[in-house]
């Protein structure tokens, strides 16, 4: 087994987080990380597929499906595609970063669930009261949120991205408004707003913000394009795990080393940390059972498809029906025809 894979990081360091971080982690975490253990393994259940050409036959094991698991998150990326391609617009696509600051991480992580969803509804708020600026859409707009919360060096970060379409519906006129030039909103004005609707959501929560909080917040706007290359591009983006097997490049000396783009210099940079601490601030993000990271808005809410159509209608959209692919089929190592499932084993409720 490659020693930087994460099977082989988790096997390696497992004790000494055990030994070190047993209290720091919540029982989901460490769910995760048994999760991803297992992966492809038949710990996490395997399949006995049979080729209807040639018969030869063999165990294949599971993928664990969970949602941190960096080696899982294929086939929800292109699903996540398809549903987006049946709501595309031929419009500039807007990518809105908004950022809690440092002081504030330490209250979030105790009440990561109750602050996640404030944080989701204060962005939202914002960004429909610009959409509804008179001298801006002057409408309704459509978004598609997601949460993050680590930096890409893997400490811990919340933020949320926002996508965008540039565009609104003004539902007193029955009207859509095509946003002009290539600019979406002042990104001061959305932090400053924002930050006002957070402090106040943290109050009415009984929740107290610590002192000494920075006046200015942090919002990024970038355009993103159009049409599909836009989607793909953000597909990356937003459903990247914390990190890929492929930017670890090192595991030696109880350390590992992995790689990552800094935001600031735009080029390559290493980070080495101890093994059982690298695991822990990679469980640290994992979020609270149940919790939906990605959440759609406005006239992309699963509610509002009627509202899209015409949208679409309007703007003369000729989609394909695009129906969800389904997952890879078994082909046979030695023919390379269907293969078809014979025995499904269940994955092991131990460990």
């Amino acid at each position: 087994m490659n020693n930087t894979s994460l099977k082989h990081i988790i096997k390696q360091y497992k004790p000494a987080l055990i030994a070190t971080r047993s209290n720091q982690l919540k029982p989901h975490q460490w769910r995760a990380l048994r999760a991803i253990e297992r992966c492809r393994t038949p710990k996490s259940g395997q399949l006995y597929v049979q080729c209807q050409d040639c018969a030869h036959a063999h165990w294949s094991p599971l993928s664990c499906g969970h949602r941190h698991c960096p080696n899982c998150q294929n086939h929800e990326v292109n699903q996540w595609l398809d549903r987006q391609q049946q709501k595309l617009l031929p419009v500039d696509y807007y990518m809105v970063t908004f950022t809690l600051p440092a002081e504030l991480r330490p209250l979030v992580w105790k009440h990561q669930k109750l602050i996640y969803s404030l944080f989701f509804n204060c962005v939202s708020s914002t960004l429909k009261s610009f959409g509804l600026n008179p001298d801006k859409l002057d409408g309704d707009i459509g978004l598609t949120a997601v949460l993050h919360t680590h930096s890409r060096r893997l400490d811990y970060h919340p933020h949320i991205h926002v996508v965008i379409p540039g565009g609104g519906i003004n539902k007193t006129r029955k009207q859509w408004k095509k946003l002009k030039g290539k600019y979406l909103f002042n990104e001061f004005s959305l932090a400053k707003v924002f930050r006002a609707r957070f402090l106040t959501a943290l109050k009415e929560s009984s929740l107290c913000a610590p002192h000494k909080l920075p006046e200015k917040w942090v919002a990024n706007v970038q355009n993103v394009g159009k049409g599909l290359s836009a989607l793909k591009y953000l597909s990356r983006y937003l459903y990247r795990g914390v990190i890929s097997e492929k930017n670890i490049v090192k595991n030696e000396n109880g350390t590992i080393t992995f790689k990552y783009i800094d935001s600031t210099t735009k080029k390559t940079a290493y980070r080495t940390l101890k093994g059982e601490y690298f695991l822990y601030l990679m469980l640290k993000h994992v979020l609270p059972t149940g919790f939906r990271r990605v959440r759609d808005s406005g006239f992309l809410h699963s509610n509002a498809k009627h509202l899209l159509k015409l949208v679409q209608l309007i703007l003369q959209v000729k989609l394909e029906n695009i129906s969800l692919r389904p997952r890879a089929k078994f082909l046979c190592p030695l023919c390379q025809s269907e293969m078809k499932i014979r025995i499904i084993q269940h994955a092991s409720r131990s460990g």
